[in-house]
């Protein structure tokens, strides 16, 4: 199993430097080398690809001794594939008919991780072992970085990177070999429904918080943003308000991580399979769609009451939480199994009967066919776990 274990970087100011550099100069050869694709197709219609790219690595290095020979040469190589992996993916968008999104080039504020492919070769984990008390990894023309290494990496470890976030460094370790770590059987199951006023509710009647961070936080967003929007471009001044904005979004953003570890432990802890819905977030948050009015107008739509929904799906961090879940089940052991969301808000448990008019109330369920009454996403849960159930039986009879 491979699993990506991060710590917070504590690099002194020189090595904050040199890594700032070390990012800003991949950053670079990322969009030169997407210049010279873009340039070869237009001008001679030739397709450049990763290996033409990777072997004039050594002359642009050679031409370059004081900023790209700097770097790691397997790090540089890391880059130019990350390049060929944008356009791999835009040639299957164009296959498959969707909007195709051609790579784009990267600006300061969108060019954040470097990567060494291999432990080794320009960078090392556990640089200095023999040291009493500090844990330190070494990155090819940075030095020794202090990493505070608060849990112990399992595995193998198979690529470092390191990462920008706001005015914080941190470094990913991917490894393999990382021995699962199954837990006990908890002799019960549970169908999980995700909300918004409760973050998950049982099949079993029990609820998780959601905290709505965002929520929490709006008004220092709020008052930093407006102070961000005084700033004169270009200014000491404005760069200081962004990395004030960064900050506070960065926290919300930790906290969301937090409480999704915290929630999906205790699910996975309590049951041996979780049924959840197979939710498509992204489709879910879309901005409605104007609707023209034939006047040179648009009609209501309801996009301001949809705007503040996808704000709180947002919020409450649904993605990050099946993510983790996912993650966490399979270490431990347990079966997670998605199913087919379609109706499971509105069928009455008790006897089948769908309808829209069954959801009285976004927390009130009533039967228009039987009457049977429950909390509304208790009801949806028992029929998330029903499905899964169904599924797990069709795939243990096939």
């Amino acid at each position: 199993m491979r699993r990506s274990f991060r710590f917070l970087l504590r690099p002194t100011s020189k090595q904050a430097a040199a890594l700032a550099q070390c990012l800003e100069d991949h950053r670079q050869l990322y969009n030169a080398a997407l210049e010279h694709r873009r340039t070869a197709y237009r001008k001679a219609g030739v397709s450049v690809r990763y290996g033409d790219q990777s072997a004039e690595l050594k002359n642009i290095r050679a031409d370059d001794a004081e900023g790209q020979g700097r770097w790691s040469f397997s790090s540089q190589q890391a880059t130019l594939r990350r390049l060929d992996k944008a356009f791999s993916a835009f040639f299957m968008r164009v296959r498959e008919g969707r909007t195709p999104g051609f790579p784009r080039f990267k600006g300061w504020g969108w060019f954040d991780t470097v990567e060494w492919p291999k432990d080794g070769d320009g960078c090392r984990w556990d640089s200095q072992p023999g040291h009493p008390t500090t844990t330190f990894v070494r990155l090819q023309g940075i030095g020794h970085v202090k990493v505070h290494h608060h849990r112990s990496v399992k595995g193998r470890v198979k690529t470092i990177s390191a990462k920008r976030e706001g005015s914080r460094w941190y470094v990913i370790l991917s490894c393999d070999s990382v021995p699962a770590e199954p837990l006990p059987a908890a002799g019960a199951v549970a169908g999980i429904d995700l909300g918004v006023a409760w973050l998950v509710t049982t099949s079993d009647g029990g609820h998780v918080t959601n905290p709505r961070h965002l929520v929490t936080s709006a008004d220092r967003l709020a008052a930093a943003q407006r102070d961000l929007a005084h700033k004169k471009r270009g200014s000491s001044r404005r760069g200081r308000a962004v990395a004030r904005v960064a900050a506070l979004h960065a926290k919300v953003r930790r906290q969301r991580l937090d409480c999704a570890h915290k929630a999906a432990l205790t699910l996975v802890r309590d049951y041996d399979m979780i049924a959840h819905e197979a939710l498509r977030i992204a489709n879910m948050t879309k901005r409605a769609a104007p609707e023209p009015d034939g006047q040179g107008g648009y009609l209501a739509n309801g996009a301001s009451a949809k705007s503040g929904l996808n704000r709180s799906i947002l919020d409450a961090g649904w993605g990050v939480f099946l993510t983790v879940l996912a993650h966490k089940a399979e270490s431990a052991g347990r079966e997670l199994i998605a199913v087919n969301p379609s109706s499971t808000s509105r069928t009455c448990a008790r006897c089948g009967h769908s309808a829209r008019e069954n959801r009285v109330t976004q927390a009130e369920f009533v039967c228009m066919a039987c009457g049977h009454t429950a909390h509304a996403d208790v009801n949806a849960a028992i029929n998330i776990l029903r499905a899964g159930l169904a599924l797990r039986e069709a795939a243990g009879a096939a």
